[in-house]
């Protein structure tokens, strides 16, 4: 007996490779794009002041960057009342914490002792980072 090839049954299977191969294609672009988009997203700003140190005529700040992009500083704000002098610390340029960094921002100030004291640092994108602390009595 002899047996006979169908030609018919390459079609069907030819039809679901072409058919796996263009959705494997399809989400491997809508993958790579959500990727880039989720990359534009985190891309955050976040500074954290981790301690305040008072002396008889300044303030030391510890900011750490623990956001994914670099910060740049563009204001210092000591009670609301005007930008003081700034330096930093650490080889850093000023104004700017590098991503996984951290800084030490120096204010000359005369300092009252019992005095509730409030920092607000704010970057050049205009995002606002407080921190308070009460200068130690003697």
């Amino acid at each position: 007996m002899k047996l006979l090839k169908s030609r018919k049954a390459l079609s069907p299977v030819v039809a679901s490779i072409i058919l796996i191969a263009v959705t494997v294609a399809v989400s491997i672009a809508v993958a790579a794009w959500m990727g880039a988009l989720t990359f534009t997203f985190t891309n955050t700003e976040q500074i954290q002041i981790t301690s305040m140190t008072f002396g008889t005529n300044w303030i030391a700040l510890i900011a750490n960057n623990t956001g994914t992009t670099p910060v740049t500083i563009n204001a210092v704000y000591l009670n609301n009342a005007g930008t003081p002098i700034t330096t930093f610390a650490s080889g850093q340029s000023p104004g700017n914490i590098a991503a996984n960094a951290g800084a030490v921002i120096n204010m000359t100030t005369t300092v009252t002792n019992g005095y509730n004291y409030q920092v607000k640092l704010v970057s050049a994108k205009g995002n606002s980072f407080l921190y308070s602390a009460v200068a130690p009595s003697s």
